[in-house]
């Protein structure tokens, strides 16, 4: 049904914009704004007045922010939200963000003001200082690869227009964000009233080649040491079941290679756990299954005889730049549809003939001080099944089961630190009646900014729970030059050259600047007890923090 449109006359092409915004679904709007946002501003007014139905406007004090928050209500919900921030100040703040929406095939309908075109003379003209030096020639241009398209809004009168080719092209498949920019001088401009126009429809993902699907049915019927890889098979609750299912009937282990979602039960006897090595060395068949590395050449590589199967919206992943695995087949289609049509295709059988994979890890156990295995058992015991788990970088999932869909969510390929809290109050946002874990490194939770994370959960009542893994350092770093200089000169300080985080902030005081609860824990006994409690203060409406000293 088309929202309510103002009384027949005009209105301002920024009210028509946001209009659009709520007919193509878009239930929030993540601003943060500036010089440029008045027409927007006033949009918002009227409609409230009119009782026009648009998206609801929410301010958001960074833009890093607001783009992982819309990230994070796509990925519970499943529905694009809009972000609109200042010129190109703010849209360089939010790149950074862009890039993790974009390598997790996340639509974001990300908007930006431009400084006025006009010098006098039209309304919405430059009044202010700063419209001069904010002007660029391509302001798109900084962000147009973490983009998967870009416009400049000319036309007052084709706002609507826009809106619905941005929503468009970010939720074709493979899905991706989108950069609108609205200059001031034209969104103010008043424009004929109308209906807003209907969605356009979006490109669908593919369907599975029959022929291939043939191929990879005959194959797995005569492998011997099949192998499932992914990332991503879980993106959706349907990848997740047919994927847990078809291990299971199928007898083939999978292997979660750096997760981003929970692709599998983790109490699937055919759940291999999160490092394929084992498997790789002997599989004569590897499924890479919407998983863009699923081995690190330089490291390992499958058998030479292996057939290579990669399986995905863009099996090719066509985006990256260098990515040479090879392929001997690629079936292009979702992890759901490919799965049920191989399942179709293989029939019931007989069930597995091989035994279920061994080695699950064993239980960590207490020591003397608190590892990181140890705090991820303890948070697994302290939360329940339905329970989100937002993970950048620390949490050990192996001491973590998690066994239903859309429960865990892992940071993007791209890597850009910051994510997982934003990510987690988005995630809160869409699901307010769940329990909301965000598992973050100390670097990482530097990199969210914090102070104005805890300032939106306590400004929009988005009480989340933050648990920091604090070793005081940036692991990445660290690890990174164990693995290449192991008997370097770095070694000699533990590799903490440029990875050094000391002194380390109380963590849990800023969270209680915003009206939250913090807490502090080293001693291992004591573990236990203070992740109940947060939990509990959580799930009574007020948002904390447990900053775990964590020394690996």
């Amino acid at each position: 049904m088309l929202p309510n449109i103002p009384s027949p006359g005009k209105s301002s092409s920024a009210l028509i914009a946001l209009r659009q915004l709520r007919t193509q679904g878009v239930d929030f709007f993540f601003a943060n704004g500036g010089t440029d946002f008045p027409p927007i501003a006033e949009a918002f007014a009227q409609a409230g007045r009119e009782e026009v139905a648009v998206p609801r406007p929410m301010v958001i004090p960074h833009e890093n922010l607001a783009v992982a928050m819309a990230h994070g209500v796509y990925m519970v919900s499943g529905r694009m939200q809009a972000v609109m921030l200042h010129v190109n100040v703010g849209s360089a703040n939010a790149i950074n963000a862009l890039l993790d929406a974009g390598r997790d095939d996340t639509p974001v309908l990300l908007m930006a003001g431009r400084s006025p075109y006009s010098e006098h003379g039209h309304e919405g003209t430059r009044t202010r200082y700063i419209h001069w030096a904010q002007e660029m020639f391509d302001q798109a241009g900084m962000l147009r690869e973490a983009v998967k398209w870009d416009y400049e809004l000319h036309l007052p009168d084709q706002a609507a227009e826009a809106v619905a080719r941005a929503a468009q092209v970010a939720l074709s498949v493979p899905r991706g964000p989108v950069y609108l920019t609205l200059p001031r001088d034209v969104i103010a401009r008043d424009v004929e009233n109308g209906a807003p126009i209907a969605p356009l429809a979006p490109n669908p993902a593919p369907q599975p080649d029959a022929a291939g699907i043939e191929t990879l049915a005959r194959w797995i019927g005569e492998a011997k040491r099949p192998l499932i890889v992914t990332a991503a098979a879980g993106r959706t609750r349907e990848g997740f079941e047919a994927l847990d299912r078809f291990a299971a009937a199928r007898g083939i282990p999978v292997t979660a290679f750096h997760p981003r979602f929970l692709n599998c039960a983790t109490d699937n006897p055919w759940f291999a756990g999160f490092d394929p090595a084992p498997y790789l060395r002997e599989t004569d068949l590897l499924i890479a299954l919407d998983c863009d590395v699923p081995w690190v050449p330089a490291v390992q590589e499958p058998p030479a005889g292996a057939k290579i199967v990669h399986v995905g919206v863009d099996p090719a992943f066509t985006r990256y730049p260098m990515r040479t695995f090879r392929s001997d087949l690629a079936i292009a289609g979702e992890a759901a549809p490919v799965l049920g049509a191989l399942e179709e295709r293989l029939g019931s059988g007989s069930g597995p003939t091989r035994a279920a994979p061994g080695g699950k890890a064993s239980e960590a156990e207490p020591g003397e001080t608190i590892s990181p295995e140890y705090l991820s058992r303890c948070i697994g015991e302290a939360i329940d099944a339905d329970t989100i788990v937002v993970n950048e970088y620390p949490l050990r999932l192996e001491h973590c089961p998690r066994t239903r869909p859309g429960t865990y969510f892992g940071l993007s390929a791209a890597g850009g630190l910051g994510w997982g809290l934003p990510a987690a109050l988005g995630a809160k946002l869409a699901a307010p009646d769940r329990l909301v874990v965000a598992t973050l490194g100390d670097g990482a939770y530097i990199f969210a900014n914090p102070t104005a994370c805890h300032w939106v959960g306590e400004a929009h009542d988005l009480p989340v729970l933050t648990i920091v893994f604090n070793n005081s350092l940036y692991g990445a770093v660290r690890n990174s030059t164990k693995a290449m200089y192991g008997n370097g000169h770095a070694a000699e300080d533990g590799w903490r050259m440029l990875a050094e985080l000391e002194p380390s902030p109380a963590f849990e005081r800023l969270v209680e600047a915003s009206g939250g609860k913090g807490y502090r824990v080293e001693d291992v006994e004591a573990l236990p007890g203070v992740l109940a409690e947060a939990v509990r203060t959580v799930r009574g409406g007020r948002q904390a923090l447990v900053n775990v000293i964590c020394r690996y």
